[in-house]
């Protein structure tokens, strides 16, 4: 099948992305901030709740016993799709934040001392700079930035540097959700372990563009978000190395993830329930386990995501002042761009009335704004749903919101 004809099976099994907009259809280029469900993984979670909705490791009748054995099939199917040596070293939780919030406070109580140090990049969403922050000031350890380029890249050079000097955990993107750097995560966690420091990596913007293999990149620690995949919101993952997770205490505590409990002590669950204290959104985890099969049945559309950035790219250079923050080679389907003389929010607000819905602002990444001394940037972030045709809707609507502003 031609590429053409795969983006248009795909594009089908969307329904919101027939709809329209202010009578204009609807031109979704926000997929950095949530993707769009298809149709299958809507009716499947629909299904869960019809069929088999129970709460799950505790019951001994029908639904929960066969909602337990879904929700851990689940399991199993998050752990094959990254990679993951076991599927005991995979923690659902509700999103990728809660996700860095249980690593930078669980593994800092275990292994932050003070005077150390972790450095976590200039490119980082608050959610992976705001966890290390607390922790560094809970346990006495200094966060420290690791620069970028203008282009948007690593400064190698000064990452290695800042290495030697007590650092203890290294915090990275796979994919910056403003600038689409990909690092050279290989590299700079080999780097890491060089000097026995410890590395998460948040891959909300790099699993869904590309996966990962958690063992082939030796990270100690990966996260994501099921609604960033074609899943839904309120689930997450954690992936950890058995070793670190079994040594870290728990985040949080309550029901099924307890071994015993009683007034003068009480002994936690082996993992992965260790780490999942409370009721599971166990409808969340497997139907987050369908998106990833509904993903995977599409991945020879991957390579069609970069020929989108690379149209895109270079038709909005073509509008006069316009400026795109982040040129590294390699990067993810994310354009951040402003126009000299135009507000990165009315550009949006122009844009909202055509259809095409991008993204403006700070994006969470008020560190990066500060780096390229701006307020905010417009954000145009491309899926395998995404086509041509709306990348020229893109480009013709900023021109004209260029010229109602000028």
């Amino acid at each position: 099948m031609d590429t053409q004809k795969l983006v248009d099976q795909f594009r089908s099994n969307f329904p919101i992305l027939q709809s329209s907009v202010y009578r204009k259809p609807l031109v979704y280029l926000d997929s950095a901030a949530t993707a769009q469900k298809p149709l299958q993984v809507i009716e499947y979670e629909k299904s869960l709740y019809t069929t088999y909705n129970a709460n799950i490791h505790r019951g001994v009748h029908y639904l929960s016993e066969q909602m337990t054995a879904i929700y851990e099939q689940a399991r199993q199917r998050v752990a094959r799709f990254i990679g993951a040596k076991s599927a005991s070293e995979v923690i659902f939780t509700s999103g990728a934040t809660a996700s860095l919030n249980l690593v930078a406070y669980s593994w800092s109580e275990a292994f932050l001392r003070a005077g150390d140090v972790v450095l976590v990049s200039q490119m980082e969403h608050h959610s992976n700079i705001v966890p290390w922050q607390m922790a560094a000031a809970r346990r006495g350890a200094v966060v420290r930035a690791i620069p970028i380029t203008d282009s948007g890249e690593i400064d190698i050079e000064a990452y290695e540097r800042m290495l030697q000097y007590g650092v203890k955990m290294v915090a990275i993107t796979q994919a910056s959700n403003t600038l689409g750097t990909r690092p050279d995560l290989k590299t700079m966690i080999t780097l890491a372990h060089k000097h026995g420091a410890k590395v998460t990596v948040d891959g909300c913007q790099g699993v869904v563009h590309g996966g990962v293999d958690v063992v082939e990149l030796d990270c100690d620690f990966y996260v994501f978000s099921g609604h960033k995949l074609y899943g839904p919101t309120g689930i997450g993952v954690l992936y950890g190395k058995s070793e670190l997770l079994e040594a870290m205490p728990p985040y949080m505590g309550g029901g099924d993830m307890v071994d015993k409990v009683t007034f003068e002590r009480t002994t936690y669950a082996p993992l992965p329930l260790k780490f999942e204290a409370g009721t599971a959104n166990f409808v969340g985890a497997a139907t987050m386990a369908a998106a990833i099969d509904f993903l995977e049945d599409y991945s020879a559309l991957m390579e069609y995501e970069n020929t989108l950035l690379s149209y895109a790219t270079e038709q909005l250079q073509s509008i006069a002042g316009l400026k795109i923050y982040g040129t590294a080679p390699s990067k993810s389907p994310v354009v951040c761009f402003n126009v000299e003389g135009c507000n990165h929010y009315d550009i949006g607000m122009i844009l909202d009335k055509m259809g095409v819905a991008i993204r403006t602002g700070h994006h969470c990444a008020q560190p990066v704004m500060d780096r390229f001394s701006v307020t905010g940037m417009c954000r145009a972030s491309f899926a395998m749903y995404n086509t041509m045709s709306e990348v020229d809707a893109l480009v013709s609507g900023v021109d004209r919101a260029v010229k109602m502003l000028r």
